[in-house]
């Protein structure tokens, strides 16, 4: 996300409304990440489309199970500080642009951030029971806490684990989203990263505020 590439596209927001993923009744939606207002079960009207596409795509036995969607921007900043002060206490030789760099790979800086343009969701697979299976590492594990194991396409993860990375990337894929390489739980569609990984003119969704 540190890529001056993902900042240089253009939005035009097509004004699609964020809508609440529990209320539709498709999916699981895990509640690790409730907030009192409930803004972490909402995405674009678009990506829940194609969310439930993603989820027909799936082998008997398996569901898509929804951790996070929307995030407030104030929020994805305190994220993005969070982990950049994390990162600047462990290496305090590294200057302000490595830092911005290093966390910009792991939590997308608050102007660009997919999550909250309701563009963004972080999922994992679940058996018939909704009890999730094994992905390598837990969702949202740091490069540093997983020592890489986090990242997609990483080779030190169990052959299960890859094989069950394997069905989420292709079914989400297919549906058109784009994963976020360092995070294998994060896809998007429609956002900034997405446009530039699919050669769009411009993104379908900007940033909103459903604080206000």
């Amino acid at each position: 996300m540190s890529d001056p590439r993902v900042a240089a596209i253009p939005v035009q927001d097509c004004g699609e409304e964020l809508v609440d993923t529990c209320a539709s009744g498709l999916f699981l939606v895990d509640g690790r990440k409730r907030d009192p207002d409930g803004h972490y079960a909402h995405l674009r009207h678009g990506v829940l489309d194609r969310l439930q596409h993603a989820q027909q795509l799936l082998p008997p036995g398996l569901r898509l199970l929804i951790v996070e969607g929307y995030r407030p921007p104030a929020l994805q900043r305190a994220y993005f500080e969070q982990y950049a002060e994390e990162l600047r206490h462990a290496n305090p030789d590294w200057n302000d642009s490595l830092i911005h760099e290093a966390t910009s790979r792991y939590v997308s800086p608050p102007q660009i951030a997919p999550h909250s343009a309701g563009a963004a969701v972080d999922l994992t697979l679940a058996d018939h029971d909704g009890k999730e299976i094994n992905m390598g590492t837990r969702m949202n594990a740091s490069p540093e806490e997983s020592a890489g194991a986090c990242y997609t396409h990483a080779d030190s993860v169990s052959p299960a684990a890859r094989a069950h990375r394997d069905t989420l990337c292709r079914a989400m894929s297919t549906a058109g989203f784009v994963n976020y390489p360092t995070e294998w739980w994060h896809f998007s569609y429609g956002d900034r990263y997405w446009a530039l990984m699919t050669r769009q003119k411009a993104a379908l969704y900007g940033p909103r505020d459903r604080t206000g």
